[in-house]
């Protein structure tokens, strides 16, 4: 029957769930009717509307044709999520969760048509972090049992649910030989980010409360609403960029040493004209990262500071005993200059500049331990320096009392919200949604049996990502280290706040799945050294 097409009709149907027989008489007035709607309704649209509905249609031929196109817009929109989704019902709908949608249907057409596509029935690939899923997902599915908001608990374990997903998705569908293109999407958003967070702290465009050092700057908080998810949204990207830079400057510098991979030039200007361009090569590689860390400081949030300051302490280390050394020895320096500040601030005139920068940072950092020494939350005067502190105590403090009154189911996974009223302390009684401490959190919600489930996935997760770095080497390794990295800030900061939120979790999903490629990569890598065949890949 598929044979009357042309080649190109063929290629389209063979997209469709088999078997669907097509008469070739019916194909051209279909064709012809398709087409005359789809012109009038382009007509009688606005331009705005008729872009969208065109760009669309195009995107989804090509989606069809290949699902993995859809990670390549859903990375763009992801810290964008919250400014394009409508409410409905109590749940979020938007461009985002339409695009995972979509992925997800043409991924999982693409798997049924395999065998009639190829004529080889599809393999289905569970990989490594399967089993983890499944135990955190039955673990934190218990404390529904206890749940007063059946809809919170939902929304919640939604989230997880399409993590494991599009996890297999990724596992499932998109080629190793393609990573490093997306990662250049990962790389080219997080500029995106950065350069709206700076703009926003230098012009000071942004709400009144978020202005700094006596109204010189303002936080930066790109499209997230609020400084701490941005901080948070940019520490999930920093660790890769970190690795991919020190991946990079050292292929510059053994280019540099070794003949075959760059020629030593013949006369001047050819000499002149190579230094040049590794030079050029290594602005391009600290580029992203200079503007990620401007960012971050712009965007004055301490738990990002911290987080980043143990992710990226760990991507160097793992990757080498010599980065471990300079890692070190920088450290050594840091503490150095801190403590010689720390004096100068109380030797130029008796007291420091309160219009200092420095002074400022200092003074924000000083400010929390400060207020982490507090012991009644509900008495304590709140001021404009221990306000943010606090109000995180307090939230802690009524996740801690949750969790003591339902200690091995919580109230409900989602339910920290529902239930805080009764639990509020003292002058702080909105829930804000979460306890500003995502274990706490955890332990509130799922009680003793969720915690532990999520413990054994992210233990089990970190076990995987450091077989990877030790296994790999080149791109491959930086990719891995940089996910351990990612990892590590999304642990430090969760103490002190949520990262689970705007799509930051689909993020993550996609971070380990393409981990978990490169793990089956070598996998297959060394079963074909063992037999004597030829695989071949990048680095």
């Amino acid at each position: 029957m598929l044979s009357e097409y042309s080649p190109a009709t063929r290629k389209f149907l063979n997209l469709t769930l088999p078997p669907l027989a097509v008469s070739p008489k019916l194909y051209h007035p279909v064709s012809i009717t398709l087409a005359i709607a789809a012109g009038l309704a382009i007509a009688w649209l606005p331009l705005k509307s008729a872009v969208l509905l065109v760009g669309g249609v195009i995107f989804l031929i090509l989606a069809l044709i290949n699902p993995t196109l859809s990670l390549y817009i859903l990375i763009p929109i992801i810290p964008f999520s919250s400014l394009l989704a409508l409410p409905a019902g109590g749940f979020k709908i938007g461009l985002m969760e339409v695009v995972v949608v979509l992925a997800l249907a043409t991924g999982l057409l693409k798997i049924v048509t395999s065998r009639h596509l190829t004529g080889r029935p599809f393999k289905l690939k569970t990989g490594p972090l399967l089993w983890p899923f499944v135990v955190l997902l039955g673990g934190v599915s218990l404390s529904w049992l206890n749940a007063l908001s059946v809809g919170a608990s939902l929304i919640e374990t939604v989230k997880w649910v399409e993590m494991f997903v599009l996890y297999l998705f990724i596992l499932n569908l998109f080629p190793a030989r393609h990573i490093k293109w997306l990662v250049l999407v990962f790389i080219a958003t997080g500029m995106a980010q950065a350069l709206l967070g700076l703009y926003q702290f230098i012009y000071k465009v942004g709400p009144e409360g978020f202005l700094l050092f006596n109204g010189t700057f303002l936080r930066a908080y790109g499209t997230f609403a609020q400084p701490n998810p941005y901080a948070g949204y940019l520490g999930l990207l920093l660790p890769l960029v970190l690795s991919l830079t020190v991946w990079g400057f050292g292929q510059i510098r053994e280019s540099g040493k070794n003949p075959k991979l760059a020629p030593l030039p013949h006369n001047l200007s050819q000499k002149i004209f190579k230094q040049f361009g590794r030079l050029l090569k290594a602005g391009l590689f600290g580029l992203p990262l200079g503007l990620l860390l401007a960012a971050l400081f712009a965007s004055q949030s301490r738990g990002a500071w911290l987080g980043f300051t143990a992710a990226g302490v760990v991507t160097l280390v793992v990757r080498s005993k010599k980065s471990a050394l300079i890692v070190a020895t920088l450290a050594l320096i840091g503490a150095s200059v801190g403590l010689t500040g720390s004096f100068d601030l109380g030797t130029q005139t008796g007291a420091a500049d309160p219009d200092n920068a420095y002074t400022a940072v200092i003074q924000r950092l000083a400010d929390t331990i400060t207020a982490l020494n507090v012991t009644d939350v509900a008495t304590t005067p709140v001021t404009d320096a221990n306000f943010a502190t606090l109000e995180r105590l307090a939230h802690w403090q009524a996740a801690r009392e949750m969790w003591r009154d339902n200690p091995w189911l919580g109230v409900g996974f989602g339910n920290y919200a529902v239930i805080y009223p009764a639990y509020a302390v003292g002058r702080w009684l909105d829930p804000l949604g979460h306890a500003h401490n995502y274990l706490l959190n955890v332990g509130a919600e799922t009680g003793l049996i969720g915690i532990t489930a999520y413990l054994i996935f992210w233990i089990f997760t970190f076990g995987l990502l450091w077989v990877i770095v030790q296994r790999s080497d080149g791109f491959n390794q930086a990719v891995a280290a940089g996910g351990m990295g990612i990892i590590v800030h999304l642990h430090i900061h969760n103490l002190v706040d949520n990262l689970y939120v705007q799509g930051m979790y689909l993020h993550i999903a996609i971070i380990l799945g393409l981990v978990s490629v490169i793990y089956q990569y070598d996998k297959k890598s060394r079963t074909t050294e063992k037999t004597g065949e030829s695989f071949v890949f990048y680095h």
